[in-house]
């Protein structure tokens, strides 16, 4: 019945789209609309994604291309600012795409997704976790990273059961994605028990000082703090925290596993631990070792915490229009739809009906010797080293 009425959305969504789009080109490039922040405090990320891209187009069009075409990306900065993402979103639009690939902020994605909805485009995201974004009742829009309802509990889960915390303090900036991060790790910590959430409120981001709040939050005596913002402010807050003798174990969401924060934070950043999905140097296998190095010879640096995702992101909508045999959008969201078993370089790739990547992995990272380590896993309910996991569960 569920699949009937899937059949049903994507069907109604063709119709309605259609009518809505741009002509789309039957011949030359493929365009690959990629919304992501180019400019602004997240620009690091949005670059990195920007580039992945790039580099999975050339791949890709290296073999057979999509259908005997090259693939073309076509970038848009949205700043990660909802109203900037919608005037994205629509130049994407009017640029003749024929899906969309990318995202980074939710509070710029979800609108996004709106605008590619409307003009019945599909839309992989690769970065934004707020399940809102598939909750939408779209039949256009997928995601090849984990929810914040999924990466909360994970959190919870390390605070009480592995760091056994009493007292936790949660941070959030108020936007879509932390703000969201923040209430999933609050009620997955009130569900297990026996952690006292002694503090929970947002911070003005873009702020040059922190140490109002973190002296507040020194006072709660917590065992943890939990920040779940962006990089930009997570580098100021460790860095105060430490300078105001803050003895509880930092951690952060997965919006701070930027290199950005360990230039900004320098030796402060020292014992911070992240909650992620696997960064592309923990990640086994030869594809990805080898989209390592293409991008370090080509950028001249270490590709960025959403590289890889954005990589599957554009490999699992070509292989969906080569399955649909067409690029017509809404084909492609129908074929994107009945995605199983995709082998990304970021693991095994299957969409569950709502457009969420099945089985998602989280695992923690901690930094030493200022750089980001591998360091915990949830195994079978077991917190075990991230090396001494399953292949399987570590990607």
């Amino acid at each position: 019945m569920e699949k009937q009425k899937l059949a049903m959305l994507v069907a109604a969504l063709a119709l309605g789209g259609a009518a809505l789009a741009p002509a789309r080109a039957a011949e030359g490039p493929v365009k690959i609309g990629v919304p992501a922040p180019l400019t602004g405090s997240y620009a690091s990320a949005g670059t990195d994604i920007a580039n992945a891209a790039m580099i999975a187009a050339e791949d890709i069009n290296k073999k057979s291309g999509v259908l005997g075409r090259k693939i073309a990306i076509d970038t848009a900065d949205d700043q990660c600012d909802a109203q900037i993402g919608v005037q994205a979103a629509e130049k994407l639009v009017q640029s003749g795409d024929q899906a969309i690939a990318g995202g980074y902020c939710s509070s710029a994605a979800i609108p996004e997704s709106s605008v590619f909805h409307d003009h019945g485009l599909p839309f992989v995201a690769d970065a934004s976790t707020n399940p809102r974004l598939t909750e939408q009742g779209f039949a256009d829009v997928f995601r090849v990273i984990g929810r914040d309802d999924e990466q909360g509990p994970f959190a919870a889960n390390f605070m009480k059961n592995e760091l056994h915390a009493k007292r936790v303090a949660i941070i959030h900036d108020n936007t879509v994605y932390a703000r969201g991060l923040a209430e999933q790790t609050r009620a997955a910590l009130k569900k297990l028990g026996g952690v006292d959430i002694v503090y929970f409120d947002a911070i003005t981001p873009g702020q040059s000082d922190y140490t109002s709040v973190l002296s507040v939050v020194k006072s709660d005596n917590p065992d943890v703090i939990y920040y779940t913002g962006y990089y930009s402010e997570a580098a100021l807050i460790v860095k105060e925290a430490r300078a105001l003798g803050v003895k509880a174990t930092l951690m952060a969401g997965d919006a701070n596993n930027d290199p950005t924060l360990l230039k900004v934070a320098g030796p402060a950043a020292n014992g911070l631990i992240i909650t992620t999905a696997p960064l592309a140097q923990f990640l086994g296998g030869s594809e990805v070792q080898n989209f390592i190095k293409e991008y370090q010879s080509r950028f001249g640096h270490e590709p960025g915490p959403y590289s890889v995702y954005e990589y599957d992101a554009i490999g699992v909508t070509a292989a969906a229009m080569d399955r649909a045999k067409s690029t017509d959008p809404q084909k492609v969201a129908a074929a994107l739809h009945q995605t199983k078993d995709y082998h990304g370089i970021t693991g095994t790739i299957s969409f569950n009906q709502q457009g969420d990547r099945e089985n998602a992995v989280y695992i923690t990272l901690i930094v030493k010797n200022d750089q980001f380590t591998a360091y915990k896993a949830l195994e079978n309910g077991h917190w075990v080293d991230v090396k001494a996991a399953s292949k399987a569960k570590a990607g």
